[in-house]
């Protein structure tokens, strides 16, 4: 499950823009291998946290555990307006670029695929009608198989024509740090399994195993991924690149294979699109039952089985996101920086409730302990802290994408002023 849950589209998306900020190949590599460790780092911290803690309720239960609820309101407001509606504009617009490469629709062809897929995916589930099990199976059997189709083709390959990078210029920073975001980013998602915890059997033994074992074998063929981008594209060609992915296998296999490779990650982008919309909605649900002022969000339909108002208003913000996206350079780029201070923020803080939370009982008698604490748990944050510092100071580049980590560092702010209106509110319906 941690496998299948954390290779998703963006590995045929996140290369071409991790190489466009490195000064060579051999840094773009350890850059790769540099977030199959961090990653690691953290899941061994998560899984003290969520055998101590098993709990549906992941992050949201550690850090209102930890702080307080206060800060538990805060990233449920930041789910809902930057983190998870981020994500879903981030993955429309994968699967904006890569249909574009199927059906071009002009200019603004990326952005209008994305805003057609909120728009129909959020239908979707408003209607009532979800995927099932075995179509989310056979999507997620489909994308592995392409991701070793995608390896074996760029491996045995012959490379193509192509300009060599330029050397870097002296004294130029190997990589900066938003490479390493989309790096992280890529390999995003194994913190879900702090979700499934309470479903666990034996929890202290298996959400090690799943994690440690799951993040080895992405970090393997992540890196046998990119080895085969720059076998073929070379790392300029790969900067140049809209949909990497397609241009490896149109250089190998020609128009067939490019085209195979296009539908295949559509679909796949789609299914993502689909359960991101799904998970978020119920999160924001949730948010509605918990805090007076969002009780429109926590009214359920009966007739299509689906919280619609959440789900209306997470495809409106994710729909806006879209918009202000389709006026940068690359909408993908602009939704990641978007999300990226909430994300690495609260994930920071999730890594510092670890200390908190030692100090308590734990609620399992037998938890999983990180090895080598405190530094082990140090070290993911001081990871954590660092994305975050970059992720502020691309904010305050000029850059054309920047706007998305700025638009997204206001919208977490005024979560604060929210926070104390909830208050104020459950405080006159409790005197009520």
């Amino acid at each position: 499950m941690i496998v299948g849950i954390v290779i998703g589209v963006g590995i045929f998306k996140a290369p071409s823009i991790v190489a466009g900020n490195v000064a060579s190949e051999t840094v773009f590599i350890a850059l790769w291998l540099a977030g199959g460790v961090i990653s690691l780092v953290g899941a061994l911290c998560y899984a003290e946290l969520g055998s101590s803690h098993p709990h549906a309720g992941g992050e949201y239960y550690f850090l209102s555990k930890a702080y307080g609820d206060w800060l538990g309101f805060l990233f449920a407001w930041a789910r809902m307006t930057v983190i998870q509606t981020g994500a879903i504009a981030a993955i429309a617009f994968v699967f904006g670029d890569y249909a574009s490469t199927l059906l071009p629709l002009g200019a603004k062809s990326s952005a209008l695929y994305a805003g057609l897929a909120v728009v129909a995916i959020t239908a979707l589930n408003v209607a009532g009608t979800s995927q099932s099990k075995w179509v989310q199976n056979v999507l997620t059997t489909a994308l592995a198989l392409v991701v070793l189709a995608v390896v074996l083709s760029g491996l045995t390959g012959a490379p193509a024509a192509a300009a060599p990078a330029p050397a870097p210029a002296e004294g130029k920073a190997w990589f900066s740090g938003l490479a390493l975001i989309f790096v992280l980013l890529t390999y995003g998602g194994w913190n879900e399994a702090a979700y499934l915890t309470a479903e666990m059997r034996d929890t202290r033994r298996n959400i090690v195993r799943a994690l440690v074992i799951g993040i080895v074998v992405i970090t393997v063929l992540y890196l046998l991924l990119n080895f085969a981008y720059l076998k073929v594209l070379g790392l300029a060609g790969m900067r140049e690149s809209k949909a990497v992915a397609s241009d490896l296998m149109k250089a190998t296999w020609g128009e067939g294979g490019a085209w195979l490779l296009g539908i295949v990650v559509v679909s796949a982008a789609l299914s993502t699109l689909n359960a991101t919309v799904f998970t978020g909605a119920r999160t924001n649900y949730a948010l509605g039952r918990d805090f007076i002022i969002f009780r429109a969000l926590g009214r359920w339909n009966e007739a299509s089985s689906a919280p619609v108002n959440a789900l209306l208003v997470q495809g409106v913000i994710s729909l806006a996101l879209v918009g202000l996206a389709s006026f940068t350079p690359d909408g993908f780029q602009t939704m990641v920086a978007y999300t990226a201070p909430a994300f690495w923020l609260f994930f920071m803080l999730t890594g510092i409730s670890l200390f908190l939370l030692r100090r308590q009982a734990p609620a399992n008698a037998d938890p999983f302990r990180v090895p080598l604490y405190p530094v082990t748990p140090a070290l993911f944050c001081a990871a954590c802290a660092w994305m975050l510092y970059s992720s502020f100071n691309y904010a305050m580049s000029l850059d054309p994408g920047s706007i998305g980590a700025m638009v997204g560092i206001a919208m977490l702010a005024s979560g604060v002023p929210v926070l104390m209106w909830a208050r104020r509110a459950g405080a006159a319906a409790g005197r009520r």
